[in-house]
């Protein structure tokens, strides 16, 4: 079939089963916590380290991604980030056992494949979007966004059914259906039509960008807006299990999967709400809401309170990391692809150092509230970076001009 016989609604489905794709990478292996403590005999230090690599590999890939692309095309470099992150999801189950007696070098090599397809997944799918020929595509990448939240719940609950069906001890079979996701899209990506998108602005340069105040201050914010969610979401199962002491299912349904849900519920809700209420509003109620959410899961006094708490803090989250993006696209509209990357590099240098932060503090206690009780601080510090955008004067207007022109990517 040709790329010529698909029209461009395939390449935004592709483009949200490429988000589904980034949940799995990012959300299935915290399911599995637990199996690797009992299985392999891995301590909880170690297992935060999994967290810390997946995410410390994703921002390097950030970092190498402009030049990357460039070099290789959205095509080619999207279906080569599916079949990545198939090869690590699938290597769960199969990597281990190329070290017997030592299963923890095989989790880290498949920590590797899936974080470099997760990388370039987030680095590739907003601006294929984006240069689609489509209407309503403010709409669609609102939707896109969501979808990320939808993949996380897919994850839990097909992944309970699945443990209540074949039991814990069929785990690997698991891991196998899931990485069927990223090698049917990959072959998806490979017959949608691909257009590259040319912002008619004069791009900075790496200095001038440097010298805007305002760019650190985005940084700041994409950096809590990572640590603050996944600070939650990564630990969500296991707080569920053994900090509240709740059965495994009902801990991910209750935990991650109301996490999610709700997560995805706020980025669409924001969406319909943009042209009421500011951004910057939207990010300030959503970080004080997001401090009072870490509170109720630290303080809860009955675990049903400690479970809404996991919720709660699912909704906070969910229009912090596009509303940076909105905000930094439309107060500086000449940082071009180089201010993304960047902005993507911040983001998942907070999503390694919040759930690290959080296991390393939850170690050092003994307890798992002290680390989500010292969370409190990614929030805090949005909630201040909010507020100094607020107090700055952009030397560019907020309004950015949907203006650009594309052009189609050969196909291969």
């Amino acid at each position: 079939m040709s790329n010529r016989v698909l029209g461009y609604e395939h390449t935004i489905r592709a483009s949200y089963l490429g988000y589904v794709t980034q949940a799995v990478v990012n959300n299935l292996s915290p399911l599995l916590f637990l199996t690797f403590q009992s299985e392999y005999g891995i301590s909880l230090e170690r297992i935060t380290l999994l967290i810390t690599f997946n995410f410390g590999i994703q921002l390097s890939v950030d970092m190498l991604s402009a030049v990357l692309i460039d070099r290789i095309g959205y095509r080619l470099g999207v279906v080569a980030a599916h079949i990545m992150a198939a090869a690590g999801i699938a290597g769960m189950a199969v990597f281990p056992a190329l070290w017997p007696g030592n299963a923890y070098p095989g989790l880290l090599l498949a920590v590797v494949f899936y974080a470099l397809g997760g990388g370039l997944i987030e680095v590739l799918i907003s601006p294929i979007v984006e240069a689609c020929p489509t209407e309503g595509k403010e709409a669609a990448m609102s939707l896109l966004h969501s979808f990320y939240c939808w993949g996380h719940m897919a994850v839990v609950l097909l992944s309970t059914l699945f443990f209540a069906a074949a039991g814990r001890e069929n785990w690997k079979l698991l891991c196998f259906l899931w990485a069927l996701v990223p090698v049917c899209n990959a072959v998806y990506f490979w017959k949608v039509p691909i257009r590259t998108l040319e912002e008619e602005h004069a791009p900075m340069s790496l200095g001038r960008l440097f010298r805007q105040k305002l760019f650190w201050v985005f940084m700041v914010l994409m950096l809590c807006a990572g640590a603050s969610e996944q600070a939650m979401s990564q630990w969500a199962s296991l707080f569920a299990e053994a900090g509240l002491s709740v059965e495994k299912a009902v801990g991910d349904l209750a935990g991650p999967c109301m996490f999610a849900a709700l997560m995805g519920t706020a980025r669409v809700l924001s969406a319909r709400m943009s042209g009421r209420i500011s951004m910057k509003n939207m990010m300030l109620g959503s970080g004080l809401l997001c401090i009072f959410s870490y509170l109720l899961a630290a303080y809860a006094p009955s675990p049903v309170l400690g479970l809404a708490g996991c919720g709660i803090c699912g909704f906070s989250v969910g229009v912090l990391w596009p509303g940076t993006f909105s905000l930094a696209s439309r107060t500086l509209p000449g940082g071009g692809t180089a201010m993304f990357a960047l902005l993507a590099l911040a983001g998942d240098l907070g999503c390694s150092f919040g759930p690290t932060a959080v296991g390393f503090s939850a170690a050092e206690s003994g307890m798992l509230k002290s680390g989500l009780l010292m969370a409190v601080l990614f929030p805090t510090a949005l909630c201040i970076g909010v507020l100094l955008w607020r107090r700055m004067k952009p030397e560019q207007t907020e309004n950015r001009a949907d203006s650009g022109c594309a052009k189609e990517e050969n196909p291969l």
